[in-house]
C-alpha cells in the first residue's frame, strides 16, 4: 500500500473502484435497454465510449497484476540462485 499525504492506494481499493465503475455502467446499459424505443443515437455513443473506458481500465489492472507477478517470479528465482 502506498501512502502519500491525503492519498491511500491499495489493490483492494483499486478493484473496489473498478467494480463500482463497472456496475454503474451495467445499470446504464440496462436503463437504455428498458427505454430502447425512446433512446437517441447519442445515448448509444456515450455508452460505447464508457464501455471502452471500462475495458481499458480493466486491461490496465490486468497488466499491473502481470507486472507484479513478474517481479515476484524474478525475486523468487534470484533467491533460488543464491
Amino acid at each position: 500500500m502506498s501512502k502519500l499525504p491525503g492519498v491511500t492506494l491499495s489493490f483492494s481499493s483499486l478493484i473496489s473502484a473498478y467494480k463500482t465503475l463497472q456496475s454503474g455502467l451495467v445499470k446504464q446499459v440496462r436503463r437504455l435497454a428498458e427505454h430502447i424505443s425512446t433512446a437517441n443515437p447519442g445515448s448509444f455513443i456515450l455508452i460505447q465510449f464508457q464501455m471502452s473506458q471500462v475495458t481499458q481500465i480493466g486491461e490496465s489492472i490486468s497488466n499491473l497484476i502481470s507486472q507484479v507477478n513478474s517481479v515476484i517470479n524474478h525475486a523468487v528465482q534470484a533467491q533460488r540462485t543464491n
